[in-house]
Parts: structure tokens; sequence; C-alpha cells
């Protein structure tokens, strides 16, 4: 059963986020800009989609890295994955960073993310005086093996 939401956005038609194939879960972003961006190795930039998107009440969208970029030239999103939030409506922005070895150059109108969405669930917070143990305990990072 295939699940859609409706998401409104803003921008040019050129910019629209758009499904690879059928299969895909995220909707690549692309470089709204006018010069192309030069990243040096270690760099990162915000770099904007052009877009701005309304998304639903109950869910936020998540900015995620494309696999090809990062495989290929060690370039992926800095704060990944990027939530927006259900009330924020400004542009849509990309934090790209170059972990590679080589500048790594975007180009005006280049797939630099992928846009998915997600249900969000929210939590209630309550004081208590302790938490239960567990045989893990507060055992932390590779705390269960490798």
């Amino acid at each position: 059963m295939e699940k859609r939401i409706t998401i409104y956005y803003t921008g040019s038609a050129d910019q629209v986020p758009r499904y690879a194939t059928s299969g895909s879960a995220g909707a690549d972003l692309t470089a709204a800009i006018e010069e192309p961006v030069i990243l040096s190795p270690g760099a990162y930039q915000l770099v904007p989609t052009g877009i701005k998107i309304e998304v639903p009440d109950g869910f936020e969208a998540q900015v995620r890295p494309r696999s090809g970029l990062a495989a290929r030239h060690g370039v992926t999103v800095l704060n990944s994955p990027g939530t927006i939030d259900s009330d924020y409506r400004g542009e849509v922005g990309v934090i790209l960073i170059n972990h590679g070895p080589v500048e790594y150059t975007v180009q005006p109108g280049d797939r630099i993310a992928q846009l998915l969405f997600s249900p969000v669930i929210r939590g209630e917070f309550k004081y208590i005086e302790s938490i239960t143990d567990t045989t893990r305990g507060t055992g932390g990072f590779g705390s269960t093996g490798s």
C-alpha cells in the first residue's frame, strides 16, 4: 500500500524535488545557485535549493546525503539527517561538506541531497528518581561487542 502526504512548495519549477525512480524513498534536492560552488577538502557550505516547503503537522522532512556523492567524491550532508520541522517556512538549504582529498565543484542544478518524510512521535518527559537497570546498564559505545 502506497502512503503519500501532500507537500506544498514555492520556488522555481526547475527546483521541485523529484523521485528518480518509482522505488526511490527520497526525492532529489538540487542546487539553486547561479555560479559553481567549490568545496575544498574539509570545507563545508550551505547550498540553497530554491524552495520552501510546507510539511503537515505530525511529520518532519529529513535532508539526507546522496550515496553517489559520498562514494565517488566524499561529499555528504554535514548535519545528517537534517530535520525540517512542520512549522519552518524558510528556504530549504543543504550543508554540504567535502571529506574527500580533492576539491569538489557543485554546479547549478546538481542533485545535492535527498528529502524524505517521516511521522513524528513526541515524547512526554516525566521526572523520576531513578530508571530501571538492565544487563547492559551504563555500558556505552562498543559495550555490546564490535
